[in-house]
């Protein structure tokens, strides 16, 4: 096996392991036809063939997978000690105050736990604690963990449950986007307009009898669509939410550690007369180690000792953990991680920028150092989402060696949140393929609409879908001409069996026939892309 490393099974073997004793829940990448992955270094992952994968996505392995300092880091302290936080240790006070440095200086108390589930759950018990309020707001599509309490505020995953599932004391605000949400970037102040609607949403709340404990949000939404708040956003949230007795949570769970290139933390974006009351942290912290931690004022952590309940975490804090804490940190420094992601994530923007100059389907870039999305259109002017198209260039992507999600509310924001030490060459491999399939798509829309036009005007009832579709800009044809296609009935009647005749009708098509030809490779390479294989199946 390439690397040195032993295969134990084969991928087929693993795959029949995992299926029979994982559970159904715990999805994989690529479902259709996943990777196994058996070591990874830096920016790239390799599978058990030794085929090398340019990792776009992995913000866990946050200075580079298998960092040599940060192995060493944990073999060193693993062969002395590892106990949990009860004795003292140097390791654990030392990594506070570094971590602490590096915040406001009123986020001075660290709790350290295991996940970033564990940093959210323990940082709603630390708000409801301090005045003794229970409700919670939270935003659109927000994800902050897989615990009940987490599943909870977190309508991208209870919304997956029916409109009965949002609780009582959540209370649900929307998204700060500007790109697709109810006040875009043609408003004149959308961070007031926003932060309105929470105000709103409080008032109503205590008009109820209800009272607020906190606002939770990610720094900047990742599951929600790669969303960035405006600027000035979070101070007037944070003015109405302390008005009511409530805290401010930042979760910077997904978003920390320099991953925005000009500040540590990504709340930092809004400006210095910002600071959160209580600051969560995970993914990663601990580069692939789990750990995390939540930072908090002195003032809430006394009111949480003042309950009387002594909180102790056995694995949070130990010396092992916080060892590799420390590393992190000083690779992240040693290496100038922030300054890489400022200068390797502009340079990724502008390359995007051009793209979407040049390739309709990309409807916005958005993005701050290693932390970019690009929402894909079917219609720039309608901003419809492009969900079938994103994930048919995520897998065209994984087919280069490239590994890209697609994330957001419809599943059309491709997301870029690499490891920290992806190069300027990187960012120009992938935009280059990226490019290639765009215009490659592109191709395929002109033979469809080729195809459609034929048909049209073969079949006169169609005449008027022909007209229309004459109509539309040249420079961009939808991927909505597969829906009307499908929508013929001729065509449907006949698609099923067309889909396993198409390599027979190719061979037979003769050189002059061009119509017979043409539908005959639309059909085959209709039946071969993912998202049509989906709704053919």
């Amino acid at each position: 096996m390439p690397g040195g490393m032993e295969e134990r099974y084969s991928k087929a073997e693993t795959l029949a392991l995992r299926r029979k004793h994982i559970g159904p829940s715990c999805k994989v990448f690529f479902a259709k036809d996943p990777l196994k992955i058996v070591r990874a270094q830096g920016q790239y992952m390799f599978d058990e063939t030794g085929e090398k994968y340019l990792d776009c996505i992995n913000n866990v392995a946050h200075v580079g997978h298998s960092h040599p300092y940060v192995t060493k880091a944990a073999t060193k302290q693993m062969e002395l000690l590892n106990t949990n936080s009860r004795f003292l240790h140097d390791n654990l006070v030392q990594y506070a105050q570094r971590l602490t440095a590096t915040l406001p200086e009123k986020l001075s108390v660290c709790y350290f736990v295991n996940s970033g589930s564990e940093a959210n759950d323990l940082a709603l018990r630390l708000a409801r604690q301090y005045h003794g309020h229970q409700d919670v707001i939270t935003l659109e599509n927000a994800y902050h963990g897989h615990l009940t309490s987490l599943i909870d505020i977190s309508p991208y995953k209870f919304n997956q449950l029916g409109k009965d599932s949002k609780k009582e004391f959540v209370h649900v605000a929307p998204s700060p986007d500007i790109y697709r949400g109810k006040y875009r970037e043609d408003h004149p102040d959308p961070a007031s307009a926003y932060a309105e609607e929470v105000k709103k949403i409080i008032e109503e709340t205590q008009k109820n009898g209800r009272k607020i404990a906190a606002f939770i949000a990610e720094s900047m939404q990742s599951c929600g669509g790669q969303v960035i708040p405006p600027v000035g956003y979070f101070q007037k949230v944070a003015e109405y939410v302390r008005a009511a007795g409530g805290v401010f949570i930042a979760d910077e769970v997904q978003v920390g550690f320099g991953r925005v290139g000009k500040h540590f933390w990504a709340f930092q974006l809004q400006g210095e007369d910002f600071v959160p009351d209580i600051v969560t942290m995970g993914k990663p912290i601990g580069n692939g180690h789990p750990m995390s931690c939540v930072v908090t004022t002195r003032e809430i952590a006394e009111s949480f000792g003042a309950s009387g309940l002594e909180y102790f975490n056995t694995f949070g804090g130990n010396p092992v953990s916080c060892a590799i804490g420390l590393a992190v940190l000083d690779v992240i420094e040693k290496e100038d991680l922030q300054g890489n992601a400022t200068r390797v994530g502009n340079y990724l923007l502008e390359l995007l920028a051009e793209q979407k100059e040049k390739h309709p389907l990309v409807g916005d870039i958005r993005g701050v150092g290693l932390f970019v999305g690009v929402d894909l259109v079917k219609d720039q002017q309608k901003r419809t989402p492009a969900t079938a198209e994103a994930l048919h260039l995520i897998y065209k992507l994984k087919e280069q060696k490239i590994l890209l999600s697609a994330d957001g509310p419809h599943r059309n924001v491709l997301k870029f949140k690499p490891p920290m030490c992806f190069t300027m060459e990187n960012a120009k491999h992938v935009v280059e393929k990226i490019d290639v399939l765009l215009t490659g798509m592109y191709g395929l829309m002109l033979t469809i609409l080729f195809v459609v036009m034929t048909l049209c005007k073969h079949q006169p009832q169609y005449h008027n879908a022909g007209y229309y579709m004459q109509g539309k800009e040249s420079n961009y044809v939808s991927f909505s001409f597969f829906k009307l296609l499908f929508s013929m009935p001729f065509t449907q009647n006949k698609l099923k069996s067309l889909k396993f005749t198409s390599a027979k009708l190719r061979r037979q098509s003769p050189a002059h026939d061009s119509f017979s030809h043409r539908l005959s490779v639309l059909i085959y390479l209709w039946s071969h892309m993912p998202c049509v294989n989906e709704q053919i199946n």
